[in-house]
């Protein structure tokens, strides 16, 4: 069916190390994506970027979570683009920034289900599993801390984001792909109750079972479905220019399945794209690709 799609771009690359990834919304356009996904009969505006203060013109605060006043500010302007997104009838297509942005889209989706006293699932596809706090992140960056924040865990300025918290239930939480977590983080993991499916899972089980389990979690007794896509859930191979690049990811193939069948639970209220770093990047291939997995979350089909 048609649908309205709302393009938000957030060049954030605040949370992480390696700088690059606030071109990602960039990247993302140039290869094409409103283009594309108008040729599906969906309908599409672009409302461009929400505004990011420049690493270079602040002072990145306390160590443990570096840059958080500023991340905080853009999250909240992205939760209520998002929020009101979803009252006017668009489907929330936000374009990363580094994952930190998940905050603001997670808490915008939230909001917009918690006024009819609804809940929200949510798919996490991802190489790590961003569940850190400022006490247990090695290195400080917040893009290592948005799952653990919208699940009641973290920094007030991200926990207590419009008010509320937590943005979600762990039984409603899943996440997919994950391969490399901090040693203090898989405790949190374990300790939380969310759902997890590691690349063993998808090498075991295969991608289609591991998204059907998926998806009956996250669409439990939920309004619908907040889907948050890092571009290092798909391997190096297939997608170099990320932001945290782990070998052993998700195949072509297993990519565009798991968000194939996305579309067909026709639950999808919302689809972030992060972590495109073009410095990085093979001629905008990593881009590209992220147009197209999106494509097929909005529900292109082979035949």
């Amino acid at each position: 069916m048609p649908q309205k799609i709302r393009i938000i771009g957030v060049p954030m690359d605040l949370g992480a190390s390696r700088r690059g990834v606030d071109m990602g919304p960039s990247a993302l356009r140039v290869a094409g994506l409103q283009a594309r996904i108008k040729t599906l009969g969906h309908q599409v505006e672009d409302i461009g970027n929400i505004p990011v203060k420049q690493a270079e013109e602040q002072h990145y605060g306390e160590k443990r979570a570096k840059y958080l006043a500023e991340i905080s500010d853009t999250c909240k302007e992205l939760a209520a683009t998002v929020q009101k997104s979803l009252e006017e009838g668009f489907t929330p297509l936000v374009l990363g920034g580094d994952h930190s942005i998940a905050v603001g889209t997670m808490s915008g989706v939230a909001a917009h289900y918690h006024k009819d006293k609804k809940q929200v699932g949510y798919v996490w596809l991802d190489a790590h599993g961003d569940m850190n706090t400022p006490e247990t992140s090695p290195s400080g960056n917040v893009h290592g801390m948005p799952l653990a924040s919208v699940m009641g865990y973290g920094p007030p300025e991200l926990v207590e984001l419009l008010g509320f918290k937590p943005k979600v239930e762990p039984q409603n939480l899943v996440i997919v792909g994950v391969r490399d977590l901090d040693a203090q983080e898989k405790k949190l993991v374990k300790k939380s109750g969310v759902h997890v499916f590691t690349m063993r899972d998808i090498d075991e089980r295969g991608m289609r079972e591991v998204m059907s389990e998926t998806l009956k979690f996250a669409t439990d007794d939920t309004g619908g479905i907040a889907v948050s896509l890092d571009m290092d859930f798909v391997d190096p191979m297939d997608a170099p220019g990320v932001g945290t690049p782990v070998r052993g990811g998700v195949t072509y193939r297993e990519a565009h399945l798991a968000m194939e069948m996305i579309a067909d639970s026709e639950a999808m209220a919302s689809l972030e794209v992060v972590e495109i770093n073009p410095v990085i990047d093979e001629h905008n291939r990593t881009a590209l690709l992220g147009v197209e997995l999106a494509l097929s979350a909005l529900g292109k089909k082979i035949l």
